[in-house]
């Protein structure tokens, strides 16, 4: 039996499915995770944690090339966050679909066998 959560979600989601997959929004909240694991990777190496790798941005990464790639990882984490959250979201819909279906299934037979 569906509760009253799920239902909402259905109708929620038949409502804004598309909608959801071009969302910006959601790109946004991907854009920022990806800049923060970049300025989390630009502080550890600024405070020279590990110096092997401290050494190594030093002298074969220049400034631009190293930002560059930051921003590359940003947009990669923002794409794929977006179209993660909305394949779990679509999952989601589509397994309360089925087990609405094996309900709708269910409750037929039961009516046949009545007589």
């Amino acid at each position: 039996m569906l509760s009253e959560k799920e239902i909402a979600y259905i109708s929620y989601w038949e409502a804004n499915r598309d909608k959801q997959k071009k969302n910006s929004r959601q790109f946004v909240i991907g854009l920022s995770i990806g800049l923060s694991i970049g300025a989390a990777t630009i502080f550890l190496i600024m405070a020279g944690w590990y110096q092997r790798a401290n050494m190594i941005a030093n002298t074969k990464l220049s400034p631009l090339i190293f930002t560059v790639i930051i921003i590359a990882i940003a947009v990669f984490m923002a794409y794929f966050y977006r179209n993660y959250k909305w394949e779990m979201m679509e999952q989601q819909y589509l397994e309360l679909m089925e087990k609405k279906k094996k309900q709708e299934k269910t409750q037929s037979t039961v009516q046949q066998q009545v007589p």
